[in-house]
């Protein structure tokens, strides 16, 4: 399993980023797909969620509104469009994927959103 996140960047208050999460190893149609985020010092915590053809989705609601999680399972990517953004946005973006008893997850891309 390889999860490679990009997108990430310096924004200004009130810009949009998108992040992708590019998947291999693993049949992506079949399974949930997640964005989590992690601000220095504080605990990661879940942003996005995907069903496995893309029918459902859900989201913290620090973010909704805001964020929407999508996915093209012809070409094994998920996306967080990310609109509106704030300083509180700022953290290290992580796309996971659980299959089975085992957790797994992409190396993060960072996002700072300042002025």
């Amino acid at each position: 399993v390889q999860l490679v996140e990009s997108g990430g960047g310096l924004v200004q208050p009130g810009g949009s980023l998108r992040l992708s999460c590019a998947a291999s190893g693993f049949t992506f149609s079949s399974y949930v797909m997640s964005w989590y985020r992690q601000a220095p010092g504080k605990e990661r915590e879940l942003v996005a969620g995907i069903t496995s053809v893309g029918s459902i989705t859900n989201y913290a609601d620090s973010v909704k509104g805001r964020f929407t999680i999508s996915r093209d399972n012809d070409k094994n990517t998920v996306y967080l469009q990310m609109n509106s953004l704030k300083p509180e946005d700022t953290a290290v973006y992580y796309c996971k994927l659980i299959r089975g008893p085992y957790d797994y997850w992409g190396q993060g891309t960072q996002v700072t959103v300042s002025s």
